[in-house]
């Protein structure tokens, strides 16, 4: 039924269609506003995959940009921000690749020897590294000792966001560091980070650790696929302008690799890798990626009280303490990077049950079982019946196929119950046809053994010497029944 127009007059309003919305305008109501008429915004929802970064509006098993399964991360929509690249240097012109010049990159020895090695010869102004490992297992530690060594010859910066300055100033005094030229700061915001670099101008600044630092521009948490990937981004942007050497800390996940996008591996020049037991006072600091030296090299340090200290010579940790030799036991002369290392491979044949077990520890278990299997039909020695378990002394992570040689001897000595004789050794790979492959680099294993004390050496004949090396003898072989038969005669 339709209001008379009276109506309307004796309530004060002139006219009906100003009554769009009368319950805003009835008397002790309260006034419309646009607010309560607009739905609040939602935060958009989309997933990020951990390996390659990229984005998709819905949940997948598979990447669709990588084709990684079950990489995507759920986190919060970003709104692009305006002009957050403005401080990215201006174009350059193109020019004929010749005419470029070439200049050698210089490295500032840390004062660690063995951390000098893993870079390739020291710090790079402007470089960026990133180094990962267990909780625990002695980052901070050495690149707190880093930082003090640095500091007498450059300006340090040693920027914290997982303890507060009372915390690391204790651990240094803990380590013995004296910390008279070094700058601490805690601080996980990274506008008031690069602030404070700025306002610092450090050669040298390291980062602890990047997965606590967050940015204003984005609402994610810290830690997250975005927040860590363009904290890292813009870091690595300050340290190429300002030509600082910068290192940053990052988180391993439980499967052992660093936490956050792959692109972060992707952004900086090299990527380190503490490796280890906690459990023991030896670590390992492997080259994963490095623009500015040999990768896969390696640094040995051991634990103590006053930090962490290089090993001159590592192979003795690697090698067997046993005063006699015994069985199933084989000295490797493996390469990591640009140093020979020689590296004691145990191995231990027992009778198993209906299922045999195949286990090792420092080496890739598919290729064990594949050992055994040419083991079996080119040299006639079995073993479906056994438990067979290989072990790589020192905690050491063996992955070059040149291993392939002396693990097969190993397992061969424990199954026969006999010792191979005191300073003996091997390397090379074996194929699936019983062929021993040729090693990279062999007569540098072969000095190194040698100098070593090392007498009795089983290579592939490709590897044989030209000319004989004092106090070594050389045993080269073609195919594994010919390793097993001469082991025999040994």
């Amino acid at each position: 039924m339709a209001a008379s127009p009276g109506y309307f007059q004796r309530l004060g309003w002139s006219d009906r269609r100003s009554t769009i919305g009368c319950r805003d305008a009835l008397p002790g109501w309260p006034a419309a506003s646009n607010s309560h008429n607009t739905p609040m915004a939602r935060e958009k929802s989309i997933y990020v995959c951990s390996d390659c970064g990229g984005n998709t509006p819905k949940w997948l098993g598979r990447c669709p940009h990588c084709g990684a399964w079950n990489t995507l991360v759920e986190g919060v929509s970003e709104a692009p921000s305006k002009n957050r690249f403005q401080a990215l240097a201006k174009s350059q012109q193109v020019a004929n690749l010749a005419e470029i010049e070439a200049a050698d990159v210089s490295h500032t020895p840390t004062g660690a020897e063995e951390l000098d090695r893993v870079l390739g010869g020291g710090l790079v102004a402007g470089g960026v590294v990133l180094i990962g490992g267990d909780p625990g297992i002695g980052k901070s530690t050495l690149l707190l000792q880093a930082v003090d060594a640095l500091s007498t010859r450059m300006k340090a910066l040693y920027v914290t966001g997982e303890e507060s300055g009372a915390q690391v100033a204790m651990r240094a005094r803990r380590l013995g560091l004296a910390g008279t030229h070094v700058r601490v700061v805690a601080e996980i915001n990274l506008e008031k980070i690069m602030a404070t670099i700025e306002a610092e101008n450090p050669q040298f600044c390291v980062i602890d650790s990047i997965q606590t630092v967050y940015s204003e521009q984005l609402s994610s948490a810290p830690g997250s696929v975005a927040q860590v990937r363009e904290c890292a981004a813009q870091l690595t942007r300050i340290a190429k302008a300002r030509g600082c050497a910068m290192v940053l800390v990052g988180h391993v996940t439980k499967e052992g690799a660093l936490a956050g996008p792959r692109v972060l591996e992707h952004i900086v020049d090299t990527v380190l890798y503490f490796e280890g037991d906690t459990h023991s006072s030896f670590r390992l600091v492997r080259a994963i990626k490095n623009r500015f030296g040999a990768v896969n090299e390696i640094g040995v340090f051991a634990m103590t009280e006053r930090g962490l200290k290089g090993v001159s010579n590592p192979s003795a940790i690697f090698l067997s303490t046993h005063d006699e030799p015994v069985p199933g036991s084989c000295v490797l002369v493996t390469l990591e990077g640009t140093r020979p290392l020689l590296v004691e491979i145990q191995a231990l044949v027992d009778s198993g049950g209906p299922s045999p077990r195949r286990l090792s520890v420092g080496l890739d278990r598919d290729r064990l079982a594949m050992l055994l299997a040419v083991l079996h039909r080119h040299a006639g020695v079995a073993t479906g019946d056994q438990d067979v378990f290989v072990n790589a002394v020192g905690g050491v992570r063996i992955s070059e196929p040149a291993a392939d040689l002396a693990v097969l001897l190993a397992i061969q000595s424990s199954l026969r119950g006999k010792p191979l004789p005191r300073g003996f050794f091997a390397f090379g790979e074996v194929g699936l046809a019983g062929e021993v492959r040729p090693a990279p680099r062999g007569q540098e294993r072969l000095k190194e053994a040698a100098k070593l004390g090392f007498s009795v050496a089983m290579v592939p004949k490709a590897n044989a010497p030209k000319k004989s090396i004092e106090g070594l003898r050389v045993i080269a072989v073609e195919r594994i029944e010919q390793a097993v038969d001469a082991l025999r005669e040994i």
